[in-house]
């Protein structure tokens, strides 16, 4: 695109307190954005096998294209080094972030180095500031962050502030990055890498405009993305109950994990159902920049004071599916008020709540089994008793003895130390997503650069072949499969697209959205780009000391049958032998 700004590359220095810009229109024009650009840029700035908590450490956010310009194109992706599996991090967060990026003249940002004490920095256009943070640190409250950084930061434009808690602060290595209140950079540690840096919060304000080549044709492209968005039966889902609609439906194809995978159904599901939430909790619907469905649901919690009649408390908790199931399902939690408090300190804490949930599920196990006892745990934690788990979350940032220091490094350090590990839930060293809804599902988590359910989409596969045929595939389709759609979903968050417009976001229609500003790619050559990164992506994976032949799942998986029976270990091997020798082909191709 003409005079576009997208392939300028903001570096910033946090030990020397500089910065400068850099044109890398060689990397963005092979790569477009997003996540091809930063992990690139990762693989540059990033000594063999640094240390994820050290100063060599890089944090890489990146934007695409269609950022900014287009419905759902709303995401940020960040890359790093993850504290919590010692290799590629990568995260992605809506809200404002991108579109601040992106009108701030941007297409990446660099930091690099370690401040001596806290700092917050902020970016208005062309300039860098360095703020001293040392009042900010240590403050309880995330949201309070928020609040006092807005108030200090103003100016004309769009702007993002991206922010850690006192998890980030003290290296709980599952801290998230909270941006807008609402939305996270959540798995893999970011905050903790944020923490390490000392740097408290990342400002952006951008008021400039992106130019485009064809404006005619932009208009009526938008206008059919559009379109395809507000009429999508999916779409309309996720505006009216949001992601949590999902519950209700895993629930009953024995598909959600519960009391940490004891059970796949949970009792009082229907107590803390999407559609129980709205009914009772729900304040309002917001949405990321640019987009039209707006799936963020917030909660109004009432809550009375304990020595004063007839004053409240009203707090604003974001709900999601995820949250739900770790917080809700995985620790037996089945009344709205209690789950939406626990939801509320970890979200004001910085913690990523998936791994926040799986760490206190697996605790809960341990200590019924007498692996450990209260003289590590401090409360008695319960199946069920919101109380205690807020307690324990506290804990695990606080860290006020052992136990909790090696809790908050994850549950798999925590089960190598205490034991525990056949009822573990972690894969590749991140915890477990939400689904238990067949082999591809927990498949997909080994196999997946992340870990995570958002790489390869297992669990939406587990479903179709559940409906069509009621058994899996061979493993090695399955594999198959879930590579081939990894491959292209490198492609949707280099543009960068929100994972859940990726039925609207078909080739045909990437290819026709990229022609109004100038950017000439056909269905083949998508492909072939989504597969190039893909392969760059485990490059650096494997130079950071990933070992495909090692992933194991974790035992418990076997033992709870899903929608298909019990899993096979004999089946899950397959896969990932097969794995492991695509992998080792695809990393030595040109």
């Amino acid at each position: 695109m003409p005079h576009d700004p997208l392939s300028r590359v903001l570096y910033i220095d946090l030990t020397r307190k500089k910065y400068w810009v850099e044109d890398r229109a060689d990397l963005f024009e092979k790569y477009l954005g997003g996540t091809g650009v930063a992990v690139k840029l990762l693989e540059e700035e990033l000594p063999r096998g640094a240390d994820p908590l050290g100063p060599d450490n890089v944090i890489v956010f990146a934007v695409g294209p269609l950022t900014a310009l287009y419905p759902l194109a709303s995401k940020t992706v960040a890359v790093f080094k993850s504290p919590l599996t010692g290799n590629l991090g990568e995260s992605h967060a809506g809200g404002r972030s991108a579109a601040a990026i992106r009108l701030a003249g941007l297409g990446a940002v660099v930091i690099k180095g370690v401040s001596e004490h806290p700092v917050y920095v902020s970016i208005h256009g062309g300039k860098v500031y360095f703020r001293n943070a040392r009042t900010l640190w240590g403050i309880r409250s995330s949201y309070t962050v928020g609040r006092i950084i807005r108030e200090a930061e103003p100016g004309a434009g769009l702007r993002t502030i991206m922010r850690i808690g006192r998890a980030g602060e003290n290296l709980v290595r599952y801290a998230t990055v909270i941006t807008e209140t609402y939305r996270h950079f959540g798995r893999l540690g970011l905050g903790a890498v944020f923490g390490s840096k000392r740097l408290k919060a990342l400002v952006v304000m951008g008021k400039q405009t992106i130019p485009v080549a064809q404006k005619s044709l932009y208009r009526q492209v938008y206008q059919e993305i559009y379109d395809a968005a507000t009429r999508s039966d999916l779409m309309k889902k996720y505006h009216d109950i949001g992601t949590p609609v999902n519950v209700a439906p895993l629930n009953a194809l024995g598909a959600l994990p519960t009391r940490n995978l004891s059970q796949a159904r949970f009792e009082e599901a229907d107590k803390i159902s999407g559609e129980a939430m709205a009914a009772k909790h729900l304040a309002r619907r917001t949405a990321c920049s640019h987009c039209p469905v707006a799936c963020i649901h917030v909660a109004a919690l009432r809550e009375p004071y304990a020595d004063e009649p007839y004053f409240y408390k009203t707090s604003f908790v974001s709900y999601d599916y995820e949250p739900i199931y770790a917080l809700g399902t995985m620790l037996g939690i089945g009344d709205t008020e209690g789950l939406l408090k626990l939801i509320d300190v970890v979200e004001a804490a910085g913690l990523d709540a998936m791994s926040t949930g799986v760490a206190l599920a697996w605790a809960t196990e341990a200590l019924e089994r007498g692996i450990i006892s209260e003289n590590e745990t401090i409360v008695k934690l319960r199946w069920g008793d919101s109380d205690a788990y807020v307690d324990a979350v506290e804990k695990i940032v606080s860290q006020p003895n052992e136990f909790y220091r090696v809790l908050a490094q994850g549950v798999l350090h925590a089960a190598e130390k205490y034991g525990g590990k056949e009822f573990a839930l972690v894969f590749g060293g991140n915890e477990m997503p939400g689904y238990h809804t067949g082999p591809a599902a927990h498949i997909g988590y080994l196999i997946g650069a992340r870990h995570s359910h958002l790489d390869n989409a297992g669990y939406s596969l587990d479903q179709k072949v559940y409906k069509t045929q009621g058994k899996p595939l061979e493993p090695e389709e399955t594999v198959e499969r879930l590579m081939a759609e990894e491959a292209w979903r490198q492609v949707l968050s280099s543009l960068v697209v929100c994972f859940f417009a990726r039925g609207i976001y078909r080739p045909e229609t990437v290819t026709k959205a990229l022609k109004p500003l100038g950017i000439e790619l056909g269905d083949k050559e998508l492909e072939e780009l989504g597969w190039r990164i893909y392969r760059e992506k485990y490059r650096l994976k494997l130079r950071e000391g990933f070992d495909p032949a090692g992933l194991e799942p974790p035992p418990r998986i076997f033992e709870t049958p899903t929608p298909y029976g019990r899993l096979s270990p004999e089946y899950i091997r397959r896969a990932l032998n097969h794995f492991a020798r695509r992998i080792a082909d695809l990393a030595s191709s040109e």
